[in-house]
């Protein structure tokens, strides 16, 4: 276990709150900033398709690609930025690849179908090479009721296609598995630009502490992610708190940018998770909808499930009465053009010590913290 799974059993505890499910609340104050858990994936994926694009990624640890970067001469799909990173390209992985690369271009043409086969790549290595790890993948919050054509076919494909595995890979597995992905899956954007109105997810990653956490539509946390950085860990995921919040009070984070307007909220949540929200925000927006219509221009693209992803603006709101968590919006959210991340404190340097800068989570600048004050709510 280390330091960043240690100092979350000590922060957080798993409780059931009614109406909610799964929570993790907090076993003493938290403070503003404070990191209260860092975990490395399960497992990770290339979010391109492998039959028809070439990732400008690293295979493993996502980074950009090197000029000159280092390429699996068996397969021929995938890249490296250096030979340890290369060292975790598996044969059986390998040969996978390869084969569905010979064997299905002609009716493997879907992008996402790719995507998907991806992940059960990943998850079946997974199981041969690690199977403690794999049982932990499986005991994730999501359960598929019935196979779907998808993954039927996805089953069959891959079955027929990949080389044996010491283990056995049935249909209702497979399916399980793409729910597991579906559920708990987040995003690993690719690097901000300010000429980019939407940025598309690099890689998906499964990690089992982070998927506890509940969804708010004003979260009390954040989470950072350093890919591109130097430092071994880099596809770590971090969880910061945003504001001071009490001991006994549930840690939630949101699914997507806290900005998305309320109709495309509800939608989301309940085709990719199955519940609608009822939080506070919700039960003050909810009444603003009443006659909006759910078209196309209100929803928006799904791209991960990263806070990073496009988003629409909020309407404005004058009337602070009418909207009781406009603080949120001027406080907490990054103003950079085409951003729309959520920004948290640094991380206090010590116990006395609350940092007045704060950090957006998706384009990293900083900026000072104008307000200084403490919100417990």
């Amino acid at each position: 276990m280390n330091n960043g799974e240690a100092k979350s059993e000590s922060l957080l505890r798993v409780t059931e709150i009614e109406g909610r499910g799964r929570s993790l609340v907090s076993t003493q104050s938290l403070r503003a900033g404070e990191v209260i858990l860092r975990e490395s994936p399960l497992l990770l994926y290339s979010a391109f398709p492998f039959l028809s694009s070439t990732s400008p990624y690293c295979d493993h640890c996502f980074r950009s690609l090197p000029s000159s970067p280092q390429k699996c001469q068996s397969c021929s799909l995938v890249l490296f930025c250096n030979p340890n990173c290369f060292s975790s390209h598996s044969p059986w992985l390998c040969e996978s690849l390869r084969r569905l690369h010979q064997s299905s271009s002609s009716v493997f043409t879907n992008h996402d179908l790719q995507i998907q086969a991806r992940y059960l790549l990943s998850a079946y290595n997974l199981a041969a090479t690690s199977p403690p790890n794999f049982q932990i993948l499986l005991s994730l919050q999501g359960n598929a009721r019935d196979s779907t054509s998808d993954s039927d076919f996805l089953h069959t494909l891959l079955s027929t296609v990949c080389p044996p595995l010491p283990v056995t890979i049935s249909p209702e597995l497979t399916a399980a598995l793409l729910v597991k992905d579906k559920v708990n899956g987040f995003g690993l954007m690719e690097p901000f630009s300010v000429s980019k109105e939407c940025r598309s997810v690099r890689a998906y990653g499964i990690y089992p502490k982070v998927s506890f956490f509940n969804h708010d539509c004003l979260p009390n946390a954040c989470r950072f992610d350093y890919v591109d950085s130097a430092d071994i860990g880099n596809t770590d995921i971090v969880i910061r708190m945003i504001h001071d919040v009490p001991q006994g009070r549930e840690v939630c984070l949101s699914y997507f940018p806290v900005n998305m307007r309320y109709l495309s909220r509800q939608k989301r949540l309940f085709e990719d998770y199955g519940f609608r929200c009822e939080c506070d925000r919700c039960k003050v927006e909810s009444s603003w909808s009443e006659g909006e219509e759910d078209d196309e221009n209100d929803v928006m693209d799904d791209v991960g499930d990263g806070e990073e992803e496009e988003m629409e603006e909020e309407e404005e709101v004058d009337d602070e009465a009418s909207f009781p968590h406009a603080y949120f919006f001027v406080r907490y959210m990054c103003e950079k053009e085409n951003c729309f991340g959520t920004l948290a404190p640094l991380p206090p340097k010590s116990n006395d010590d609350v940092s007045r800068v704060l950090e957006c989570n998706v384009c990293g600048s900083v900026k000072e913290d104008e307000v200084g004050v403490s919100v417990n709510h």
